[in-house]
């Protein structure tokens, strides 16, 4: 998948884990820097691809890219597994534990927990493409839905330009209309 669609298909996953569990309190502090790990778990996977848009961001973004794609064992190898799931979630949760000083009015904790449901979102979703996503490493399998692999995704082809995106626009059209007052009560009790 491209980065548009893991952004939008992060904070997709997000918005429905909230309106499923809602906080049960949060500062608007915590609701930007949560918006803003959800969006960089929704990307982080691909750190270890040198032309990632992270990468491509950065000053001397190629240069930390081609270092991170050898050091992480090429593009879907081990950020694209449980074990870098493990591995990255213990890593952003102890920086979040350092930051916390200088943010004290942030909960890191669900800031943690809006990084790693970005982080999960761009492995499944990376799971429906021809490429399929090695899950179990360091097991050598890539798991990848639907099982034959001519019926999965193409990633920035049409598939995902003209289904995938536009169908996440959606999904996210449909909660906030059908979620409004619970979306208004959560901005007025939580924010204001």
């Amino acid at each position: 998948m491209t980065g548009r669609t893991h952004d939008l298909a992060a904070v997709t996953a997000l918005g429905a884990v909230v309106l499923s569990l809602p906080p049960r309190s949060v500062t608007l502090a915590t609701v930007l820097v949560a918006l803003l790990a959800n969006l960089i778990g929704g990307i982080t996977p691909d750190i270890d691809e040198p032309t990632a848009p992270f990468w491509r961001n950065l000053p001397i973004g190629g240069l930390f890219g081609r270092f991170f794609d050898k050091l992480l064992g090429g593009h879907r190898f081990i950020t694209h597994s449980i074990l870098g799931l493990v591995l990255f979630g213990a890593g952003v949760y102890a920086l979040l534990e350092f930051l916390h000083p200088i943010m004290p009015r942030v909960d890191i904790h669900l800031v943690w927990w809006a990084f790693m449901i970005g982080m999960v979102s761009h492995l499944i979703m990376d799971t429906f493409t021809k490429e399929g996503v090695p899950w179990l490493l360091p097991l050598p399998l890539k798991f990848g839905l639907p099982p034959l692999k001519s019926l999965r995704i193409t990633t920035g082809k049409a598939v995902e330009n003209l289904l995938i995106f536009p169908g996440l626009a959606a999904i996210d059209i449909y909660y906030c209309s059908t979620h409004y007052g619970q979306l208004l009560s959560l901005v007025h009790h939580y924010l204001l």
